[in-house]
């Protein structure tokens, strides 16, 4: 076995590699006789098959089992004494040559970038500070009690927050238009369900009352041949219900699985919850900042093909998505350049956390993974019994130690890079409308 190496370009690699002919037919030879031993045709006994025969019906194949193992070998030979870390697979080419005791061959692969973790000492990260409060309590019932909102009839003209029950009947050019019509059609007022427009004409009317408008569709509505074009809507109101909101009170509680229905352990819980999740945000959008320093303070180039099986791995995530989102995967044709950007962004990110864990020994502890497991398990009814399912099999662990190996990049990045607290709003933070 010969084999050199030529560099293409900054990732790619082209290693020439020559297997002896000799070597290749002697493995043959040996590997039919074996196959000869057990090997059962016609007119013969087992065992007792002729070489000859066994060869011209196994002899290709045998030949190219042998060839794909020497060429494994060689290639993993040849990259082990040159200390290459391949990237991907590579592609094996076959060489023109005059050579009649050798077979030789050209692998083409890609290889993982070498890099020394950049600079981070002019990065800029915003810390979100924020302190869980009573307004806070306040503000998560708030929107708990309107999730669990009922609604009553009211004879008075209907107002925002409103649900209505309206007939409608829409003409364009005096025709009615597909689409356009509706019988008993409920919504309520303010939460743009219909176009502002026609909210506003039915915000005012009382139950019984009827009213023709003008509105004009916008420039980049969905149905293209009703987009910029003016129509009139003609609607009756058939019932006005405002809304109602639970009360906080022991069967509320209840309703939120309190079982005693105990009123300020409720708040407790709600607080506990929020923190969690005020800390989780906190800490996630810390982290964006915190990978983002680090893809700028790394310039690096990745291989290819890491990048393309990112993008398979992510077509496939999103088919499977679909499907149980109910949708046929084979009428929605997924394009590759789709994923590019996002694959490209992972594998880079990959990369240099797995260098900065290597050269600063940011490694998992057992502690740190135990600490996250317990907390994780906090939310669930019985903690316990969650702590003893991610140990039962010790990969379910994995994705626990991932986090650990991020959050301690994150502390070495924040130890390097100028950090400035910042008070967040409580709704930005939560994705909340003011």
């Amino acid at each position: 076995m010969e084999a050199t190496t030529a560099q293409a370009n900054e990732l790619e690699r082209r290693v020439d590699l020559s297997i002896a002919i000799a070597d290749v037919e002697k493995e043959m030879e040996q590997r039919l006789k074996r196959m000869g031993k057990n090997m059962k045709a016609p007119g013969f006994r087992p065992g007792k098959v002729p070489y000859s025969i066994i060869k011209q019906q196994h002899g290709d194949q045998a030949r190219h089992e042998v060839l794909s193992e020497e060429l494994d070998r060689v290639f993993g030979e040849t990259v082990t004494a040159q200390k290459l870390r391949v990237a991907g697979y590579p592609r094996i080419e076959p060489k023109t040559t005059e050579s009649t005791t050798h077979i030789e061959f050209s692998a083409i692969f890609e290889v993982y970038p070498e890099f020394t973790p950049g600079d981070l000492s002019a990065a800029e990260i915003e810390r979100p500070t924020l302190e869980v409060s009573a307004a806070e309590v306040d503000k998560t019932l708030d929107i708990l009690r309107k999730q669990r909102v009922s609604y009553e009839t009211v004879d008075r003209a209907a107002a925002k927050e409103d649900r209505v029950v309206i007939d409608f009947l829409g003409k364009k050019d005096g025709v009615a238009f597909q689409g356009g019509q509706a019988s008993d059609y409920p919504f309520v007022l303010g939460q743009g369900m219909m176009l502002p427009d026609f909210e506003n004409a039915v915000e005012g009317a009382k139950a019984g009352e009827s009213k023709t408008f003008d509105l004009t569709f916008p420039a980049e509505y969905h149905a293209k041949d009703l987009a910029g074009q003016k129509v009139q809507f003609e609607i009756t109101v058939k019932q006005v219900q405002a809304a109602v909101l639970p009360e906080i009170n022991a069967e509320f509680a209840t309703s939120m699985g309190i079982a005693d229905g105990d009123v300020a352990k409720m708040r407790s819980e709600i607080e506990a919850n929020l923190k969690r999740e005020v800390k989780r945000r906190i800490e996630a959008k810390i982290k964006d900042q915190v990978m983002e320093a680090l893809i700028k303070s790394n310039p690096i180039n990745v291989p290819t093909s890491l990048v393309d099986m990112e993008i398979q791995r992510l077509m496939q995530a999103a088919r499977q998505d679909m499907e149980q989102r109910g949708m046929k995967v084979k009428d929605m044709p997924i394009q590759p350049e789709w994923f590019a950007d996002q694959a490209k962004r992972r594998v880079t990110l990959g990369l240099i956390l797995a260098e900065v864990v290597k050269t600063e020994k940011l490694q998992a502890t057992p502690e740190q993974v135990r600490t996250m497991v317990e907390e994780n398990a906090q939310s669930y009814e019985n903690p316990e019994e969650v702590i003893r399912w991610y140990y039962a099999q010790p990969q379910r662990l994995q994705e626990v130690e991932g986090v650990a190996i991020e959050n301690n990049v994150v502390a070495w990045v924040l130890g390097k890079a100028k950090v400035a607290d910042k008070a967040a709003v409580f709704d930005e933070l939560m994705g909340q409308k003011q």
